[in-house]
């Protein structure tokens, strides 16, 4: 990436309805924003045959894709079928935002359960692994994300030490729910500063130039994340973070994921610009 780009957690709101992905890319545009995610959470809804057609579209466009894999994925799971189907859940996203000229996919990995968190760890490289094997060459990013609850996999340590073990593999940096999780930390420039010098450190200059970032406003109690919210009716210290941002000059794609996606993803773009 050459600069920092944002967009879109799914088809603007504002997309005249009814509407289509080609549809919601246009609208991005029209918005003068430059990425949109493939909101494949509740099902995988491009088919391989329509692919080529947002392929085209996010290209006309020069609008950057990325996706956000089904939630029903626990790759942490004793149960076979749960298990496996967390994995074909993964392969299909990827294949599909490859068809569609996609870059990066995301996902929430697994839940501790009652295991060890070393051996939750173990479990899901392990699945991480299958899946990067079943690809076969399909070059887009994997992305196990910074999780909400405390229930889940994935903290920023844990991303950091899988993506260090694992080719093809980097943490989505969620700092909504880095936020939420530890219970209101993680939103001063001296934190969010940290947070990218432990990315740095643990992976390179590269994963500064190659971030996926999740963002919006988040409402959180002591076991976590309990819901979003629009930037401006929660605590996020979004102004800071888009300063660290600047300072450590980040590069990637922000996808605001608030319930009013596109009006925060154009102030946290006009923010960025100003600094």
């Amino acid at each position: 990436m050459d600069s920092l780009y944002f967009g879109t957690a799914g088809i603007p709101l504002s997309t005249k309805r009814p509407c289509t992905t080609v549809d919601g890319v246009k609208r991005v545009r029209e918005l003068n924003l430059d990425a949109m995610e493939l909101e494949f959470v509740h099902s995988i809804n491009i088919t391989e045959q329509r692919a080529p057609e947002v392929k085209k579209a996010a290209h006309e466009n020069n609008i950057k894709l990325t996706c956000h894999s089904p939630y029903y994925i626990n790759l942490n799971s004793t149960n076979d079928r749960i298990y496996n189907s967390s994995l074909n859940f993964i392969i299909k996203s990827a294949k599909i935002l490859d068809l569609c000229g996609g870059w990066s996919l995301c996902f929430h990995a697994g839940y501790y359960q009652k295991s060890d968190g070393n051996v939750t760890y173990d479990k899901i490289k392990e699945g991480v692994k299958e899946i990067l094997k079943e690809l076969n060459g399909i070059k887009v990013w994997i992305r196990p994300e910074i999780s909400g609850k405390l229930v889940q996999f994935g903290n920023l340590n844990e991303l950091i030490k899988l993506s260090q073990e694992l080719e093809q593999v980097m943490p989505c940096i969620d700092f909504s729910h880095l936020h939420a999780r530890s219970n209101g930390k993680y939103n001063t420039y001296g934190e969010f500063s940290s947070i990218l010098e432990d990315i740095e450190k643990g992976l390179g200059k590269e994963a500064l130039n190659n971030m996926h970032i999740h963002l919006s406003g988040i409402e959180y109690g002591e076991k976590g994340e309990k819901h979003h919210l629009t930037l401006d009716e929660s605590d996020m210290n979004y102004k800071d973070l888009i300063k660290a941002f600047k300072e450590f000059k980040v590069k990637g794609v922000v996808v605001c994921e608030s319930p009013s996606i596109e009006d925060d993803a154009l102030l946290l773009q006009k923010i960025y610009k100003q600094v």
